[in-house]
């Protein structure tokens, strides 16, 4: 492990700058999918919080419906 990590190190520490130019469009597409992920998220909590207490409340009143139809 040694023998590899040795001269890794050395390469990466002796590596110069790329004097590269990033286009506008690596930029768009790193925000899209920011906000994508961030979407994914609240569609998630939503379908774990709001879609069972949703079910939780009709059967509740459904329940309270049928017991007043009973009365």
């Amino acid at each position: 492990m040694k023998i590899i990590l040795v001269p890794l190190l050395i390469l990466f520490g002796c590596s110069s700058y790329a004097y590269a130019y990033i286009g506008p469009g690596i930029g768009l597409g790193a925000l899209i999918s920011v906000v994508g992920v961030i979407l994914a998220i609240i569609f998630l909590l939503i379908a774990l919080i709001w879609f069972p207490l949703k079910r939780y409340l009709r059967k509740k009143i459904d329940k309270k419906a049928n017991n007043d139809k009973n009365d």
